[in-house]
């Protein structure tokens, strides 16, 4: 099989999952986009945490031209995407118990705040805690995940629950187990992995539904504009300012 119909068979299946997602997620991403304009229109705050490759999606909603400038990335130290060594050490962290509660207690998350949680496979202690002690201090929470991972595999936290079972909202990203769209004789591992590409479209489509929530209810959304393009840095220093005290990733 030639290299560029192995691409095209990649590009086909994440297509395929995304508009299954599209299809059969909407209601679900139109609620999420609802508690987050709600938050935002009630003065409270906005944060995305995701560990490993999952942060990637998390950190593609933060100070992000075209979005909501009041996301924020809560991040665990040693977690965000490849940024320790060796990079196993992330992997093990995801497993350590009490790292969630820690990460939340120093954080400025608090009742009436939203947290978006990714993680495919929603079965580590840090993904599932951070749900847990978010809700237990009042955060709402939104979770985006596998929903395969909790009927194909068994949780590694001690009270056998997936990150899906403590969430106000959850959006599932149809990724199969294992995250490998391909396979070909020859190769003995299946490979070309979709779930950056799905989750950080889930996450765009979230941030969509929230702006237009917030235009309903006759609110400005605090978007960011690219840099890029002229007025970009005046447009949003102006909303830097106003939005000050829930933007926390300029300190």
């Amino acid at each position: 099989m030639s290299e560029s119909k192995l691409a095209g068979q990649f590009f086909d299946a994440a297509i395929g999952l995304l508009e299954r997602v599209r299809d059969e997620e909407a209601a679900r991403i139109a609620e999420a986009g609802s508690l987050i304009a709600d938050a935002v229109a009630a003065g409270n705050r906005l944060f995305a945490f995701g560990a490993g490759h999952s942060s990637l999606p998390a950190q593609d909603v933060v100070y992000r031209a075209g979005g909501l400038a009041l996301m924020n990335f809560l991040a665990v130290p040693g977690t965000v995407g490849i940024d320790v060594m060796p990079a196993t050490l992330g992997s093990a962290l995801e497993r350590v118990d009490g790292l969630a509660g820690a990460v939340l207690d120093s954080s400025p998350a608090s009742d009436g705040d939203v947290l978006v949680i990714i993680s495919l496979s929603g079965r580590n202690a840090l993904p599932v805690e951070m749900a847990m002690n978010a809700r237990a201090i009042g955060l709402k929470v939104i979770g985006v995940t596998s929903v395969a991972y909790a009927t194909q595999t068994k949780s590694r936290h001690v009270s056998g629950t997936f990150l899906k079972d403590h969430c106000d909202v959850v959006l599932d990203s149809k990724i199969a187990v294992g995250d490998a769209e391909l396979s070909l004789d020859g190769i003995d591992s299946p490979f070309a992995p979709a779930s950056t590409v799905v989750t950080c479209a889930i996450m765009q489509a979230v941030m969509a539904a929230a702006a237009g929530g917030l235009a309903a209810r006759g609110v400005e959304p605090p978007l960011l504009r690219s840099g890029n393009v002229d007025g970009g840095h005046e447009w949003n220093g102006r909303v830097m300012q106003e939005y000050g005290d829930r933007i926390f990733f300029r300190h």
